[in-house]
């Protein structure tokens, strides 16, 4: 067969009216060797994290580097490590609440990642509340609580959900009072205490204590690839983790070892002057600037959490569409050109247009921050006075169902 000169091939293509070609130069020797020992994705990562490509950040953004969660340290003396075992207790026992059918493991499910699954929790009466249940994993190392940040502690989070007419619709009283009617709390109390004086702030702090061994235990993909298992991450998980920190931004907001800013931002997420309304941060504080503003969650098991948001209206796919597209941005109707209360779309968010390979690599990498699934047995309670049996949140709801024919 005959064969074509590249310029004789350019010819005919100009002839047939078809696009002209060009003719690329050769690469030079040194370009070839550069290309070839050019270290792969796999190799720049494999590196320690000082060493990874440059992140993209906007100016401004306080830029922690990912990374491992410190191994956490489990209390070693007897009064410490009753003190946990109570604040488990009283983490699963409904008859703390006003209703005595809701525990906090209602809405912080071991087996739901520490969240419970639903679009939003139901309260008391088993009314739907109105934010989704964010996941308690690491919530010792956060510095505020809720989605609005309304709380600092873990005592104030719990006597806060604890005195809401919609969540657990009780008193700090009325706990102490169900609590001191049980021989084997006092025995719980005196062992976490010296003493068997049962108080709300000894309640408060047991429930504290537990909530603070909830916490990463390395065995996430990413967190073995941190460590020097290179393999333990594969070429799309690690194509995410660039993609994460570079084009798709994502490390303006969720950066650290909790991958987490700590901060609050208006995502256009606000539903401003719609049914769904939530003016989030500015609800704590009253400034202007935190309307629609909410709390950056850790991204740590972030797939066992579905779904997503404050609302918890989005699945992960529409999480990372929604992002590739700058998320939703507010357009001001006529009548609200000087309303003070108007919200302001975070200047982070920008269009990203991903592509579809591209967003499941993103995907693939939150997949990697999954950790093995933590089982936690419900503890067995102590009995309570002859009034009120000892059951717990689970047998509780059996109960309910039973009377009511459900």
């Amino acid at each position: 067969m005959m064969r074509l000169s590249n310029h004789c091939f350019c010819l005919l293509a100009a002839a047939l009216g078809l696009q002209a070609c060009s003719v690329p130069e050769p690469a030079s020797p040194a370009a070839v060797v550069a290309a070839a020992t050019e270290p792969s994705l796999r190799d720049r990562y494999s590196r320690s994290p000082q060493d990874w490509p440059a992140a993209t950040i906007d100016a401004g953004v306080a830029f922690v580097e990912l990374g491992p969660i410190e191994k956490s340290t489990q209390p070693a003396d007897p009064q410490s490590t009753a003190r946990v075992d109570l604040g488990k207790a009283l983490f699963f026992d409904a008859r703390i609440s006003g209703s005595g059918h809701m525990a906090c493991a209602s809405c912080h499910d071991a087996d739901l990642g520490f969240a419970d699954g639903r679009t939003t929790s139901f309260g008391h009466g088993f009314q739907p509340l109105r934010r989704n249940a964010p996941s308690i994993l690491n919530v010792g190392s956060l510095p505020t609580l809720f989605w609005d940040g309304r709380a600092k502690t873990l005592e104030d989070q719990a006597l806060m959900v604890f005195e809401n007419a919609d969540e657990m619709h009780t008193s700090g009283g009325a706990i102490v009072e169900t609590l001191s009617q049980s021989q084997g709390y006092r025995e719980r109390f005196a062992a976490a205490y010296g003493d068997d004086a049962i108080t709300l702030p000894r309640t408060l702090q047991a429930i504290a204590a537990f909530e603070a061994t909830v916490r990463s235990d390395g065995s996430s993909a990413f967190d073995r690839f941190v460590a020097g298992d290179r393999e333990a991450m594969d070429d799309d998980a690690i194509l995410g983790l660039h993609l994460f920190r570079t084009k798709a931004r994502c490390v303006n907001c969720h950066h650290g070892p909790l991958l987490t800013d700590h901060s609050f931002h208006d995502l256009g997420l606000s539903y401003y002057g719609r049914e769904l309304e939530d003016l989030g941060r500015y609800r704590v504080t009253k400034d202007t600037k935190d309307v629609g503003r909410f709390k950056t969650p850790s991204l740590r098991n972030v797939t066992r959490t579905a779904p997503y948001m404050h609302n918890g209206l989005f699945d992960l796919a529409g999480v990372v569409n929604m992002y590739s597209a700058g998320m939703a941005t507010l357009r001001k109707k006529a009548g609200q050109e000087g309303d003070p209360l108007f919200p302001t779309k975070s200047p982070l968010l920008k269009r990203l247009d991903l592509s579809v390979d591209e967003k499941r690599a993103l995907i693939a990498f939150l997949h990697a921050l999954e950790e093995r699934r933590r089982r936690v047995r419900p503890p067995k309670l102590p009995r309570s006075a002859p009034h009120k049996p000892a059951v717990s949140m689970h047998g509780r709801l059996l109960l309910l169902a039973t009377t009511s024919g459900v």
